[in-house]
């Protein structure tokens, strides 16, 4: 697996976590979220996708996207949505959250809480022995131009506690032991700690991988398309031809095209002019540098040239994109009073 070219794009699209909250179900509960493109804008509003993920810290429960088969989990066990599908965790199979009404959202408590019964107490406090916990958050990154790792997940994500040295564990027993402490600075460590969840959760997926797989997730694996991709993105600046991508990593040009493509679902050149405009918008947005400043720094002589590849991936010209996503201050601040994922006992 190239680690580094994984690493490189989940910097580039801006993986952040945000809005950390807990849930805990007694008896018969059922917590619901819709579809994360609904309430993105009010979550995570800097934000062009978000997914949501729950962790089981004690107990168990079960989780499906909305109308599919559920999972069952265990303490310790995590499920993603990469693709923000409307889901629901419940303390059975089949039960749905109802319309209205419902437990309350203590919007005040640091980190949210989410009560599903009458019980009282914090997430952190020892209950009924059949309590359920989950740790829930957001994760949000950028689509646009061009991020190929999230079209490379799959819909619904389940990966099953690893044991005590796992890092998801150690993530479990410290959003444990955080849970009923107000200390400054706990937001930042939980939003990192959701960030580096979800990083090691994408490389257990690929290590779980078979060799048939396609994707970009299994071009990482492979040996041929893996060093062609690390190259790429390790310049994506140079005059890369199929040729001479195939000569470094020992194919000829009409074998790592075919093999390319076949893996990935697109060509060499077009992945490279994609990832180009990706590296751009960072660029554009993080930098007060000039369009054709930056056109020569993702590989290209001519100031048109790049601004019509520019327009033709994201709609707008680099000038146009710069001024629509420059960060304002109401946009990156995270609105605490947002609104949760609809609950609710069964």
């Amino acid at each position: 697996m190239s680690a580094d070219t994984l690493s490189d794009v989940l910097r580039t699209v801006r993986l952040r976590g945000a809005l950390f909250y807990y849930v805990r179900g007694t008896r018969d509960w059922a917590a619901e979220a819709p579809r994360s493109r609904v309430i993105a804008g009010e979550v995570m509003p800097d934000s062009e996708h978000v997914m949501e993920y729950h962790v089981v810290i004690r107990g168990s429960c079960w989780g499906a996207i909305v109308g599919e088969q559920p999972v069952r989990m265990e303490a310790g066990d995590v499920i993603l949505f990469p693709q923000g599908d409307a889901h629901v965790m419940s303390s059975a199979p089949g039960l749905r959250a109802p319309r209205g009404g419902g437990p309350r959202m203590n919007a005040k408590a640091r980190p949210f809480s989410l009560h599903l019964d009458a019980t009282e107490g914090s997430p952190g406090e020892q209950g009924e022995s059949d309590d359920t916990v989950l740790v829930c958050g957001f994760l949000g990154c950028d689509l646009r131009p061009f991020n190929p790792l999230i079209a490379a997940l799959p819909r619904m994500l389940h990966l099953k506690a690893a044991g005590e040295q796992d890092w998801i564990a150690q993530f479990v027993r410290l959003a444990t032991s955080e849970s009923a402490r107000t200390r400054p600075g706990a937001d930042a460590m939980f939003e990192r700690m959701s960030e580096m969840m979800f990083v090691d959760a994408v490389c257990r997926h690929v290590d779980a991988l078979q060799g048939a797989d396609r994707g970009w997730l299994a071009g990482l694996r492979d040996r041929f398309v893996g060093r062609a991709l690390s190259l790429m993105h390790e310049n994506p600046a140079a005059g890369w031809s199929v040729e001479e991508l195939g000569a470094r990593v020992g194919l000829s040009r009409s074998a790592l095209h075919e093999r390319f493509a076949e893996i990935i679902g697109q060509p060499p050149m077009q992945y490279l002019a994609n990832w180009r405009m990706q590296v751009a918008a960072g660029l554009l947005r993080t930098t007060s540098s000039t369009v054709l400043s930056i056109a020569r720094e993702v590989g290209y002589e001519s100031e048109a040239a790049f601004t019509k590849a520019f327009k033709r991936l994201v709609g707008l010209p680099p000038s146009a994109w710069r001024r629509k996503t420059m960060p304002s201050a109401s946009a990156s601040t995270l609105h605490q009073s947002a609104s949760a994922p609809e609950v609710g006992s069964a």
